[in-house]
């Protein structure tokens, strides 16, 4: 009740000034004036100040923006601790996926194609060769990993 009051009396004295500013032929800032002190009254009217007057005096309504608040600091701690582990929980399940595929031997899973006799597998040619090119390999990546430390990335 005292709120609306307020608000009331607010928009009344600002429209007031609204009337000498033009009176006095500044009609921009009159009818500026006039825009601000009609908004207290508009929110009384929409009963926007009643319900901010409820809440400001209600324990319930503190007690759930502490709520909120907690609610907040756990999604931000959350975030931070992810950000330092390095992703959030399905990019780090790929990549244990992905190093329990490397740990298998490359031609563990291949079937045998061979008679038996003691042959050797054509699928065992193949697999040396991936090796003999990733040892040439390694000396690309020291190349660049030392051209990294030198610039300091």
């Amino acid at each position: 009740m005292i709120a609306e009051t307020v608000c009331s009396a607010v928009s009344a004295a600002g429209l007031g000034i609204a009337a000498v500013t033009a009176y006095r032929r500044r009609f921009l800032t009159a009818a500026r004036v006039a825009a601000y002190s009609l908004v207290p009254i508009g929110l009384v009217m929409t009963g926007v100040v009643e319900w901010l007057a409820d809440t400001a005096f209600s324990p319930v309504a503190w007690a759930g923006f502490g709520v909120l608040g907690v609610a907040w600091v756990l999604f931000m701690t959350t975030r931070a601790v992810e950000r330092r582990r390095g992703g959030t929980r399905k990019q780090r399940k790929e990549a244990r996926a992905a190093a329990q595929r490397d740990a298998v031997a490359p031609g563990a899973s291949a079937p045998s194609l061979g008679s038996g006799s003691g042959s050797p597998r054509p699928a065992a040619q193949p697999a040396s060769r991936p090796a003999k090119a990733s040892l040439g390999g390694d000396d690309d990546f020291s190349d660049i990993e030392a051209i990294l430390k030198k610039h300091g990335i």
